[in-house]
């Protein structure tokens, strides 16, 4: 299998985890890069760093997703022909957990703006110019929580539950222009993430983990396959059939008895 050569990809998120990882390995690869985060400090860092490791052309455009005037910033570099985006790589979200009726709406509100407007927005600015060249690839980063409601991760799990509906649908729609759209859903991966919203890694057994750079070259494969989803990890994608075999009203009592994370903390990405 040949992984194809991306010349610029556009990477949101890019300042921790996934984010970081899809960019060290890209630039590795020879493609030049777009970072988008809210740090300055951590993109300066890590652009800094790829130039000189690799010799990338890094630019970094800092913005937060949830402001609508910092997402149309991103908007119009995806537009921008002079120095075309083919591979978008939707990574930026965050995570709340507790029980809904207890947690700030605001808050709610801010994780469905970061988590499903965002990369909605950012895959429709980029996809005509991909559409017109007839090659081209967006990753939107959900999760394995898609596959389940999930009480007490409420807005969680239905933001990416529509994030892999829409990424699969659309792929549908672009595949025959020589685009692909992939859905990928990581289980537990080692950044971090589940540290913040209360997943103690003691109580996961230590082959469900997977390193972000694993993820990474999962999502890069099945993007050379012209997959529309990949669940990274050969447990996960076995916790993945048991969850769509397993009725909902089961699963969510399940998880609703075992009881809220030990934190109600947000993790920006």
């Amino acid at each position: 299998m040949t992984i194809p050569q991306w010349r610029r990809a556009l990477v949101t998120g890019a300042s921790s985890g996934i984010g970081w990882a899809f960019a060290v390995h890209l630039a590795a690869s020879g493609t030049d890069l777009v970072l988008v985060a809210r740090r300055r400090d951590r993109l300066d860092e890590l652009a800094a760093r790829l130039r000189l490791d690799h010799g990338a052309e890094v630019e970094v455009l800092v913005a937060d997703l949830t402001d609508d005037g910092d997402l149309e910033k991103v908007e119009l570099r995806l537009a921008d022909a002079t120095a075309p985006v083919d591979l978008l790589v939707n990574n930026a979200g965050f995570a709340t957990s507790g029980k809904f009726a207890d947690l700030p709406v605001d808050g709610e509100v801010a994780e469905i703006r970061l988590n499903v407007v965002a990369p909605v927005r950012l895959t429709r600015a980029a996809l005509p110019a991909m559409i017109a060249q007839g090659h081209g690839g967006v990753v939107n980063v959900s999760s394995i929580a898609a596959l389940q409601p999930l009480p007490h991760w409420a807005t969680y799990a239905a933001t990416k539950a529509y994030l892999t509906s829409f990424s699969e649908a659309v792929h549908e729609e672009v595949r025959h222009h020589g685009v692909v759209v992939l859905a990928l859903m990581p289980g537990f991966t080692h950044t971090e993430f589940h540290g913040h919203v209360g997943v103690p890694p003691v109580g996961i057994p230590g082959p469900m983990w997977m390193d972000a750079e694993q993820v990474v070259k999962s999502a890069l494969a099945a993007l050379a396959r012209r997959r529309a989803s990949r669940v990274p990890g050969v447990l996960n994608r076995v916790v993945a059939t048991v969850s769509r075999l397993t009725p909902r009203a089961l699963s969510r009592r399940v998880v609703a008895r075992a009881g809220p994370p030990v934190t109600d903390d947000e993790l920006p990405l």
